[in-house]
């Protein structure tokens, strides 16, 4: 036997203990034959669940003839090995597989097309909106020129203020909305601030007016953009009529934004600013779910009817939202993840419940 189809043996026997296929270890495997197909090189191998059982076939394959790092093509269906069909039913485990990671490179292209804006609503206790501070403060906060040295971008629009401006190939725009936030969206989802309900309602109920915030940029990557947006909020925040910011679902108050906002110029990702999770108690358990992943072109995240605690649940989902952006991962559908190598929390992709669109479930 040689290196490779050693290998090919052990990644095959790697995929069948996953809980979610054989769930153990094979009673017997053997490499039954090999093939090349689309420039890569399969073995055909065969298996037994038991001692006694039947035969069954599986596939794994490999970039070339030589590597012994698998191309991700190992699989079965678990059907019975028949040596006179075995490489058909090889080609085509090996097609579906082709297939469905055509099919989540398609899915995930459009995820990131659909990325961002970055957008909210600064509430403001008065229809207004100091131009000239915002710049000043700025230029102190972050370091960033108002207007750019290259280009123009305050103006007026039916008396109200409105500001376009460009900050490292990133197109920022702001517009001073002389009325609350319609349908009294911001006060409802105020609610949702189980940290500071009550200041969090004063300040959307309070709210006159509101500055509409957006970093609407495409090139760039979402880490960048979602950065960008929390510097203009926090500065935004700043201003002596600013009573909070609608944004991811939630209202958070002025000094909580800010003093997240300050993990940026530590070099960290402000990620409570960038996405909230929510809480709720059902009668079955503790429900959670994120807001504000969809921006970076990621599915929401949501644990529903959880026996652990809310601090528990909230911890998890928070660190794999942050998981998810800083190392720019897409979890996928029958995955797991876990904090050691023992814990494996299943990951399922449905439609939503508390979040609109998909969203990936962890069980936990």
């Amino acid at each position: 036997m040689t290196n490779q189809s050693q290998a090919a043996v052990s990644a095959m026997t790697e995929w069948l203990v996953h809980p979610q296929e054989l769930g153990k270890a094979p009673a017997k495997i053997e490499v039954a034959g090999e093939f090349d197909l689309h420039d890569c090189h399969y073995y055909i191998l065969k298996y037994k669940k038991s001692l006694l059982g039947k035969w069954l076939v599986g596939v794994c394959g490999f970039e070339d003839g030589e590597t012994l790092e698998t191309c991700g093509h190992t699989f079965s269906q678990m059907e019975p090995y028949d040596p006179a069909n075995a490489r058909e039913k090889c080609e085509a485990m090996v097609e579906m597989i082709r297939q469905y990671w055509m099919d989540r490179a398609k899915e995930e292209a459009e995820r990131q097309s659909s990325a961002g804006p970055f957008a909210g609503f600064v509430l403001l206790s008065t229809p207004e909106w100091d131009l000239e501070a915002f710049k000043a403060q700025l230029k102190a906060d972050w370091g960033i020129d108002y207007p750019p040295d290259d280009g123009e971008q305050a103006a007026s629009n039916d008396g109200k203020t409105v500001a376009v401006f460009d900050v490292d190939g990133m197109t920022a725009a702001a517009s001073l909305m002389e009325a609350p936030v319609p349908d009294g969206e911001a006060e409802y989802w105020a609610n949702s601030n189980f940290m500071d309900r009550e200041n969090a309602l004063a300040a959307a109920r309070n709210h006159t007016a509101h500055v509409m915030i957006a970093v609407v940029d495409k090139e760039h990557p979402p880490r960048e953009r979602g950065e960008l947006y929390v510097k203009l909020v926090s500065t935004l925040l700043k201003a002596p009529n600013a009573l909070g910011v609608y944004t991811n679902g939630t209202v958070w108050l002025p000094d909580y934004f800010i003093q997240v906002s300050e993990d940026l110029k530590e070099g960290h990702l402000p990620l409570l600013d960038l996405v909230f999770v929510g809480l709720v108690r059902y009668e079955k358990g503790v429900c959670g779910w994120t807001n504000g992943l969809r921006a970076f072109g990621k599915d929401e995240l949501e644990i529903r009817d959880s026996q652990q605690s809310p601090q528990d649940v909230h911890e998890l989902l928070l660190n794999v939202s942050g998981y998810l952006i800083e190392g720019d991962v897409t979890l996928q559908d029958g995955e797991t993840l876990g904090y050691t190598a023992e814990q494996k929390l299943h990951i399922t992709r449905s439609e939503g419940v508390n979040v609109e669109g998909m969203s990936l479930k962890i069980g936990f």
